[in-house]
């Protein structure tokens, strides 16, 4: 086809909006927050949660018996989120989440009584103006990470969700172009002895994954070295190990596991080490090794990743979307790590396929990206089950979407099934 003959082409043959091109407004007209539960069991909020006893020990010998600070609640098997939709006067409708493991009704609150209702009338094209106006109705109280940001999240995945379906074009056109049509993943494998472990990652990589990743000293029985050895020699020439260790340690016992990690090999990075408040030992502990240290899961926003990289410390950073401020901020943090020289990792923890679609879009227009957590979460009661069409993965990867926007459509009836209350 000659290029003039391109131009007398009709504009939707070109995927091409007119009225999004000219900016045309649309009005916010409702904003509703869900909770989703999986078990879909009506159990009381307050029986979900659990953690080891107030004053519970580490449980090791000598000074590794020490007060428990690393372990984070848990859910008794349970599995929750906070679902965001945005509807707006032209009746285009966005979607999108909240990470919200625990406590999820917060979310909802917060969204309904404080994030509504600045949003309610305003326009849903002006994403990074309604995102600034969101983080300053609390910023100067210090809310700047938590269920806060995590609500702030949910919101803006829903406001390029309308933006790209107003479009016509899937979110990756959006944030400037895709570098990669399917995004590497990796997942996690557990086991309770080495030769399981062993074994569980063998099969992960047969099924496809190029990368696994285990605990070291994430509880009971996993501070054992020979466990990551085990692991790393297994998968050597098919797959890298990454291992995470949730906060576990203090500088001089990650100074010393660490040179120890060195000498296995084959690592792709130690994921958390250090606790996030850390600030002053993670720049040393950097210097200190030649494995990677990935961080960031647990950051909530720039300005926090902006600390770690003026001090040089990290190799690679994880941050979660639906926790750090949404695709508009996570496109931030990506952009500044990439000049600092950095990669990034999706956090991909529990959670929905907008959660994992937004996570992919982002992952292929940003050229620091380097593979993607949460590799069978699609397989899930979260995943492809809720939707009209299922997003296309298989093991080892997940293809970028080509609908509009997030590329998501939940199936009502289903999505009925696991919403609470």
């Amino acid at each position: 086809m000659l290029r003039r003959d391109l131009w007398k082409l009709p504009a939707a043959a070109l995927g091409f909006n007119p009225a999004a091109a000219a900016g045309e407004s649309l009005k916010i007209v409702k904003v509703e927050a869900f909770v989703i539960r999986t078990p879909g069991n009506p159990v009381p909020p307050d029986q979900l949660i659990e953690m080891p006893a107030v004053g519970a020990m580490t449980g090791g010998t000598g000074l590794w018996n020490r007060l428990d600070h690393a372990s984070p609640s848990r859910f008794k098997g349970y599995t929750q989120a906070t679902l965001v939709r945005i509807t707006t006067s032209a009746g285009i409708t966005g979607w999108g989440e909240c990470h919200a493991p625990a406590a999820p009704r917060v979310h909802k609150t917060v969204i309904s009584d404080l994030l509504a209702p600045i949003l309610l009338g305003q326009n849903a094209l002006d994403i990074d103006p309604l995102w600034e106006k969101m983080y300053s109705s609390q910023r100067t109280r210090g809310y700047a990470t938590g269920f806060f940001m995590e609500s702030i999240a949910g919101v803006d995945l829903a406001l390029w969700d309308i933006f790209g379906k107003h479009a016509g074009l899937p979110l990756y056109r959006l944030l400037g172009g895709k570098y990669r049509d399917r995004i590497p993943t990796y997942t996690g494998v557990g086991g309770a002895s080495a030769e399981q472990l062993k074994e569980n990652a063998l099969r992960a990589v047969e099924r496809g994954f190029q990368a696994v990743k285990m605990g070291l000293s994430k509880g009971p029985g996993t501070r054992d070295l020979d466990r990551v050895a085990a692991v790393a020699a297994a998968v050597q020439g098919k797959a890298q190990v990454f291992v995470d260790s949730l906060g576990a340690y203090k500088l001089h016992e990650a100074v010393k596991v660490g040179r120890e990690l060195d000498r296995i090999g084959n690592l792709g990075w130690w994921e958390d080490p250090l606790m996030p408040d850390d600030l002053s030992g993670y720049p040393k502990l950097a210097e200190a090794l030649d494995t990677p240290i990935c961080a960031g899961e647990m950051c909530s926003n720039r300005f926090q990743f902006r600390d770690l990289f003026a001090s040089k410390s990290v190799d690679i950073i994880n941050p979660d979307v639906c926790r750090a401020g949404g695709i508009s901020e996570c496109r931030r943090i990506a952009v500044l790590a990439d000049a600092h020289e950095i990669l990034w990792s999706p956090h991909v923890s529990t959670g929905t396929a907008p959660y994992i679609s937004a996570s992919v879009h982002l992952a292929a227009a940003t050229p620091n990206f380097v593979i993607m957590e949460g590799g069978g979460a699609l397989a899930g009661p979260f995943g492809n089950i809720l939707l009209k069409e299922p997003l296309e993965y298989q093991p080892g990867f997940v293809r970028v979407p080509e609908r509009p926007g997030l590329g998501v459509e939940f199936n009502e009836t289903e999505l009925a099934k696991v919403m609470v209350g």
